[in-house]
C-alpha cells in the first residue's frame, strides 16, 4: 500500500510561486503504476484536497536513462505544486542497466496512461495532462510530444486507457541521440541500433500532431550540447508547433529550479490561453 498523509497546515512554497494562492494537498508516495514482467514502477504523486477539474503535471527525471530517481534533489515538488492546484507526479522508469531501451519511454507512456485511468478518481481534467523532464528525462517527455507511443507496445498496464498530453516542458534535454556523447547508452536488445536512436530522437518527428512544447537550455551545458537545442528550436521554427526556446548563458545543466518554474507556470498560462 502507498504511504499517503495529509498536509493539513498552508504550505510554505518556494519562490518564485509564494504568492500563489495555497492549499492543503495530500501526499501519496511509492505508488505503483505500472508492472511489467515482474518489474513495479513506483511514483510519488500529490493533489489538493477536495480538487476538482485539476490540471496534472507528471515529472521524469534524468540520469541519462541509467541512473536518477523520482525523488532526487532539484526534482519536481508535488506537494508544492499540488498547492497551486495541480495534480503532480514524480515517476521513475526502469533503467538502462537493467532494462534496455525502450522500456524507460514505455514506463513514461504508461504513466500517461495511468494519469488518465485515475482522472475521476483525482478530479483530473484529462485534457490538461502536462509532462515536465530534465536531462534524459526531458529527452523522454520531449519523444511524447512528438513521437506520441511511437512503434512501441503498451506495457505496465491501462492499455484502454488515453496516452494524449497537453504540452511539455523540456530542461536541458538531448533532441539527437546519433550525435549525442552519451547516446549510445540507448541500445535496444535488437535491430539497427542507429535507426533505433534515429526513432528515439525527437527531432526526427516534428509535424501537426506534435504537441506544444517549452525548450530550456544553457550555453555551458557540459551533459547536453546547446546546439542539441538550438537545432532543435529552429526545427521547431520551421514546423509552426507553438513552442518557446528559453536560452540560458550560465545555468549548467539545468534541472527544476525557480527559473523552470516561472517559465513553466508562464508557458502553461500560454497553452491554455489558446
Amino acid at each position: 500500500m502507498p504511504r499517503l498523509f495529509i498536509i493539513s497546515a498552508i504550505l510554505t512554497l518556494i519562490a518564485p510561486v509564494s504568492a500563489i494562492a495555497q492549499t492543503p494537498v495530500t501526499v501519496e508516495n511509492d505508488v505503483i503504476f505500472s508492472r511489467t514482467n515482474g518489474s513495479a514502477v513506483l511514483a510519488d504523486i500529490a493533489y489538493p484536497v477536495d480538487g476538482a477539474d485539476l490540471p496534472a503535471i507528471i515529472y521524469v527525471h534524468g540520469g541519462r536513462w541509467r541512473g536518477g530517481a523520482r525523488d532526487y534533489r532539484d526534482a519536481l515538488n508535488v506537494a508544492q505544486w499540488a498547492g497551486m492546484g495541480y495534480f503532480a507526479m514524480t515517476v521513475d522508469y526502469r533503467l538502462v542497466g537493467a532494462t534496455p531501451a525502450p522500456a524507460a519511454y514505455q514506463d513514461v507512456q504508461t504513466a500517461i496512461r495511468w494519469v488518465h485511468a485515475h482522472s475521476d478518481e483525482y478530479g483530473i481534467d484529462g485534457d490538461r495532462v502536462y509532462l515536465i523532464g530534465d536531462s534524459s528525462g526531458g529527452h523522454l517527455v520531449a519523444m511524447a510530444a512528438t513521437l506520441g507511443e511511437g512503434p512501441y507496445e503498451r506495457v505496465g498496464g491501462w492499455d484502454d486507457a488515453r496516452s494524449d498530453v497537453r504540452a511539455v516542458i523540456s530542461v536541458s534535454g538531448p533532441y539527437e541521440l546519433n550525435t549525442l556523447s552519451w547516446g549510445d547508452l540507448w541500445t535496444p536488445v535488437e535491430g539497427d541500433i542507429r535507426e533505433a536512436r534515429r526513432v528515439a530522437s525527437p527531432i526526427h518527428h516534428l509535424g501537426p500532431g506534435t504537441r506544444p512544447i517549452l525548450v530550456i537550455h544553457s550555453d555551458d551545458d557540459r551533459s547536453v550540447p546547446i546546439q542539441q537545442a538550438v537545432d532543435f528550436a529552429a526545427a521547431l521554427d520551421d514546423t509552426g508547433v507553438q513552442h518557446r526556446f528559453v536560452h540560458y548563458t550560465d545555468s549548467g545543466h539545468m534541472r527544476i529550479t525557480d527559473d523552470v518554474i516561472e517559465e513553466t507556470l508562464a508557458f502553461i498560462a500560454e497553452v491554455e490561453s489558446r
